[in-house]
């Protein structure tokens, strides 16, 4: 999978690099570098993407800082050009290009090109699965940090949106669940199979993407509470008592209070928040809403929820096969959606959808 760094996009036409970049950034953090305008290197380098005209003496100055830059042992460079005489490939060739793709290659084209000199054992939907979840992950390794203290960074939500949903579209739910396993904290895991559950709901009901995004969102804070929830009870390896159990059930309120603490989060992340353990009966918690009072998104994300629960291993119980978790859902009858349920069922059961196993 990918490891942590960034793939520069070096052109000397601004606009020119945008399309790149977005191509990229299914699979790595990018930056573009424009040679007309002052940068430096600021982290590790994966690989580069060079689309410039190599007889501008601007180009030449930045390749050749560039090159001293990266060292003897440079990452992999694409180069995309106009000219593609054997004068213009050597020329390309000196300043480090491991290969050359004519400059009218799409992007997605070349970023895959490019991924596999950076990336020879993995695929390109490994890749884009693995920035997905590791995103995702770091995302809520801060944010639950930052929660303890009552508030996050609802900007960095979004950054992690896309990653996301990329993942999902692109490699399924069963490549998303199998990288998620392996994450060891039990609480992001979980945050993470409800990302993955509901975005792979989402986009298999037809959702908008402003949609699908409104539903990863709240699916990667709808536990932000329980970052104020003692360790002892959070962690706790058993069942817990009564008076644990009333502690727990308090992160709903809470994690809505942080959210709201926060500012500029949208009313659909609140709601799920809040509510994600409301059930249509009432039976729920923490304003026992029943009925018509729980909107479609609360449903939708509530569905997810219990299942991730239920297919997790835990200290105290066996984790559930997909098919026995949905028997759980459809006999909650009264208390989830019927038809929600019967569609949930279908989107986990597709080809791309089903679990392929079901432990931690």
């Amino acid at each position: 999978m990918s490891s942590p760094g960034t793939i520069l996009v070096v052109t000397d036409r601004p606009d020119h690099g945008h399309s790149l970049k977005g191509a990229v950034e299914r699979i790595a953090d990018c930056r573009i570098v424009v040679t007309t305008q002052p940068w430096w290197l600021t982290g590790p380098v994966l690989g580069v993407i060079v689309n410039v005209k190599l007889s501008r003496p601007q180009s030449h100055a930045c390749l050749t800082w560039l090159k001293q830059q990266l060292g003897p042992q440079p990452p992999p460079a694409l180069f995309l050009t106009e000219d593609t005489t054997s004068a213009a490939l050597r020329e390309a060739r000196a300043f480090g290009a491991a290969a050359c793709l004519p400059v009218y290659t799409e992007p997605r084209v070349a970023v895959a090109a490019l991924a596999r000199l950076v990336y020879p054992h993995d695929t390109v939907t490994d890749l884009i699965v693995g920035r997905g979840v590791a995103r995702a992950g770091r995302l809520l390794e801060d944010m639950f940090h930052t929660a303890e203290a009552g508030a996050v960074n609802i900007a960095a939500v979004e950054d992690a949106l896309e990653p996301v949903l990329n993942a999902i579209q692109e490699g399924g739910l069963t490549r998303w669940l199998d990288v998620v396993w392996e994450h060891d904290d039990t609480t992001f895991q979980h945050c993470l199979l409800v990302a993955g559950l509901t975005t792979a709901f989402s986009q298999s009901l037809g959702l908008s993407r402003t949609d699908q995004h409104q539903m990863a969102r709240g699916a990667l804070v709808h536990d932000v509470g329980k970052a104020q929830i003692p360790l002892a009870i959070l962690n706790k390896p058993g069942k817990l008592e009564a008076d644990e159990m009333a502690v727990m059930r308090t992160h709903a309120a809470l994690g809505y209070g942080i959210l709201k603490s926060s500012g500029n989060c949208d009313p659909v992340a609140l709601a799920v928040t809040r509510h994600h353990h409301e059930m249509l009966d009432g039976s729920g918690y923490p304003d026992r809403l029943s009925s018509d009072a729980i909107a479609d998104p609360i449903r939708l994300l509530t569905i997810c929820d219990i299942y991730a629960a239920l297919i997790e291993r835990r200290p105290y119980k066996a984790p559930y096969s997909s098919a026995d978790a949905m028997r759980v859902l459809e006999g909650m009858g009264g208390k989830l959606e019927g038809a929600l349920v019967q569609a949930f069922g279908k989107a986990v059961a597709s080809p791309s959808g089903s679990p392929s196993r079901a432990v931690a």
